[in-house]
């Protein structure tokens, strides 16, 4: 069993995560099934598939959360994860929060720091239970900042945001992935958002990649450019799903 999950990507491809083999199983059945996978350095890359393929299951196994694996897994030893619930302690403040789970003695300016990057900065002495969805989700972006990762791992974290909030921090990880050029993986359902924010896109089925697109498209992304069409008609087959003709969309 390697489980290769701590060691740093150092491989001469310039990796920053590389995946060959891995299996995962729960209870007999294969919900990760040979699986290979390479990501490149301060690569943006989203992860598409139907409810059961696995894309949570990989995201755990790269952040460490899940072990019990067959196969190789080479990630950055500085990685760090956001999920679709913000997670916040309720009874430590936003800049405690921010900080929770860091080694040694971290202050207080790492966190403001984080929180000033994600526009939070103001909300620092709050209590989560008066933070809007968006500020919490932003809070959970600054605690991944903070340990300033070379792998942010991001599993649907605009899931439970409403469409204009869910736009924003769209926009907000675009900006923060081009300021720090970290390697992203968002896991996520939503082609639209996919093809906004990565420079591949990537589909899992059965256990496996099954399909990866590379999104040629000119930032800030038009979601009406034909260029942009075209990739979401064709991902969104790839998933079994009929792309609304434009007259239909209308």
């Amino acid at each position: 069993m390697a489980t290769d999950i701590h060691r740093e990507v150092t491989d001469d491809a310039g990796s920053a995560v590389r995946i060959d083999g891995l299996r995962r199983s729960f209870e007999g059945r294969a919900v990760i099934d040979g699986l290979d996978l390479t990501v490149r350095p301060g690569e943006f890359v989203a992860l598409l598939g139907r409810s059961g393929c696995g894309k949570s299951t990989l995201l755990r196994i790269l952040a460490g959360l899940d072990r019990e694996i067959d196969g190789a897994v080479l990630v950055p030893q500085r990685r760090a994860v956001a999920f679709q619930s913000p997670r916040l302690m309720p009874w430590k403040r936003v800049w405690r929060n921010v900080l929770l789970g860091l080694p040694g003695r971290p202050e207080r300016a790492e966190a403001v720091q984080a929180l000033t990057e994600v526009g939070l900065e103001h909300r620092s002495d709050a209590w989560p239970k008066t933070l809007s969805g968006g500020e919490a989700q932003r809070a959970s972006l600054a605690r991944a900042l903070v340990r300033t990762p070379d792998l942010l791992l991001l599993d649907e974290p605009f899931g439970a945001l409403d469409a204009l909030t869910r736009i924003r921090a769209q926009q907000l990880v675009g900006e923060v992935w081009q300021r720090r050029g970290c390697a992203v993986l968002l896991v996520t359902h939503d082609v639209e958002e996919a093809l906004l924010l990565a420079d591949r896109v990537l589909v899992m089925e059965d256990g496996v990649i099954a399909h990866e697109a590379e999104v040629g498209l000119d930032r800030p992304r038009d979601v009406g450019a034909p260029g942009f069409v075209r990739l979401r008609a064709h991902l969104l087959d790839r998933l079994g799903v009929k792309a609304p003709a434009p007259s239909e969309a209308a």
